[in-house]
């Protein structure tokens, strides 16, 4: 558990699943995330996605909490073969919570997570080109822009670029 100011990142536990499918099931989140991400989020996705990830013992997707309610959710996908150093950073909060410093705080603490209990050095995170929102939120945690992937995303029937960025692991800027 990591307790921040603004909320908690813990595991996800049974009896998250009514808080989670509130806050998930929502056009205005899930439009900024993959399609894999449900819409809509039923209360079976949610108690789905908590089966899959309430067991690990150092888990890979944490709970956003506020009083213990789960509002968003964060995680990492460890890469594989010659990325098997990287790790892809993603996350998501409910509609009511934005705004309120929520993501900055919880994408700094898993930076700090990931690095710690991981084998990785670079985390990335790919950004649709029209959410600054989340471009703000990975800047202020320390993330540089590194590319912009033209015309890589296909989402509600556009077509639209990518932002990528990422961060290093503290001191292997240097070791490159």
């Amino acid at each position: 558990m990591i307790v921040l100011s603004t909320c908690t990142l813990r595991g996800f536990k049974h009896g998250d699943e009514t808080s989670l499918q509130e806050n998930a099931n929502n056009i205005a989140v899930s439009q900024n995330l993959r399609d894999s991400f449900p819409n809509p989020f039923s209360t079976n996705d949610a108690f789905n996605w908590i089966s899959m990830n309430r067991n690990s013992q150092i888990p890979l997707n944490l709970a956003i909490t506020v009083n213990d309610r789960v509002v968003g959710g964060i995680g990492i996908v460890q890469q594989t073969d010659i990325y098997r150093l990287n790790a892809e950073l993603g996350y998501w909060l409910g509609e009511p919570f934005w705004n309120r410093g929520i993501m900055s705080e919880a994408v700094k603490a898993m930076v700090d997570y990931a690095f710690a209990h991981f084998k990785i050095i670079r985390i990335y995170a790919g950004v649709f080109e029209h959410n600054y929102a989340s471009m703000r939120v990975l800047k202020k945690a320390g993330f540089h822009k590194e590319a912009v992937h033209r015309k890589a995303i296909f989402k509600n029937g556009q077509i639209i670029d990518e932002h990528l960025f990422s961060i290093l692991k503290s001191g292997e800027e240097k070791a490159l």
